[in-house]
């Protein structure tokens, strides 16, 4: 495993870090007692960075997470939570207000079961962008609120995270110098897909550290192939597809030149998320990123995906 700082914000992270998101079924029904094992997993094999969110399971990751947490010292991990989207009885929810923010902070170190979190994101701020006030609300309002908890130690860092990295830049360029540490970036940096990159020089020119999430593009880089309520077109799915028999045929799962180009590719990138409830998953993932990678295969894969290389999709 190698570590790296995130911005400086001084948390030296694994390059592979482990997503909570599954905690709360998100992608498919979870056993608690297997989840709270993969986190334990995750964190004896070296994960020392671990990001979840109120949204998750519409609390139920959090819940899950705090249960696993109360068996690990604090010293081990940097814990990673969000404000901003939420969700109860199955609907989904938004909320950039001062007032909701500091609220949702302390919700979600109740439920986590610790007295401080290291670093606070506004969630997928593309949907502020939607509402009254525009992404303006999350420069004039969320983060102000955020940063008073930074102030107090409630919080340590602030981030921003979204789909988007226009998005990112946009809040950067309109926030005061050292509100935002940090960004969460996802499907931008993994096989099908580099946008992130260029985006990286503006995010170092302005200290912020940089996070990557979903190195298998939400499952289209996967065995099982993209689930149904995947946004992305067919034209990518298929591609995907294909690229992914063709690495069954050479015997290199695609689940794992995946996750290895996300973790091994770009050094200026300090962390990968990736998410599973399955302990067993976990240590094979871990087993991954310390194998080097066939970057002969990734030319391969990513001509076979061709056309379909940087195709957006929007949240969801």
């Amino acid at each position: 495993m190698v570590y790296n700082e995130i911005g400086k914000t001084g948390m030296k992270v694994s390059n592979l870090s482990f997503g909570a998101s599954s905690l709360g079924g998100v992608f498919h029904g979870i056993r608690e007692e297997e989840g709270i094992r993969a986190v334990h997993t995750a964190v004896d094999n070296g994960i020392n960075f671990i990001d979840v969110s109120p949204y998750y399971g519409h609390l139920k990751a959090e819940m899950v997470l705090g249960k696993a947490l109360k068996e690990i010292p604090r010293d081990k991990y940097f814990l990673s939570t969000k404000v901003g989207r939420y969700g109860k009885d199955g609907v989904n929810t938004w909320d950039y207000s001062a007032r909701r923010a500091t609220e949702s902070v302390y919700e979600s170190m109740e439920r986590l079961n610790v007295d401080y979190i290291d670093l606070i994101n506004v969630h997928d701020i593309e949907f502020q962008a939607s509402l009254p006030g525009g992404l303006q609300k999350v420069v004039d309002e969320t983060l102000p609120a955020l940063v008073e908890l930074r102030e107090k130690g409630i919080v340590k860092h602030v981030g921003i995270t979204d789909l988007q990295p226009e998005n990112l830049k946009w809040v950067i360029e309109h926030s005061e110098s050292g509100v935002v540490e940090s960004i969460l970036n996802f499907c931008h940096y993994s096989l099908n897909d580099t946008l992130l990159v260029d985006y990286l020089g503006f995010f170092e020119q302005h200290n912020v550290g940089i996070i990557n999430a979903s190195p298998f593009s939400m499952g289209l880089l996967s065995q099982r192939g993209a689930p149904a309520w995947h946004p992305a077109g067919k034209d990518l799915q298929r591609a995907c597809a294909k690229a992914a028999a063709y690495c069954q045929e050479k015997g290199y799962p695609i689940d794992k030149l995946a996750i290895q180009f996300s973790t091994s590719m770009n050094p200026r990138i300090a962390s990968t998320l990736f998410s599973s409830a399955n302990p067993q998953n976990v240590l094979k993932n871990i087993k991954y990123v310390n194998e080097p990678i066939d970057e002969q295969l990734v030319k391969e894969v990513q001509a076979i995906i061709g056309d379909q290389m940087f195709v957006r999709w929007k949240n969801s």
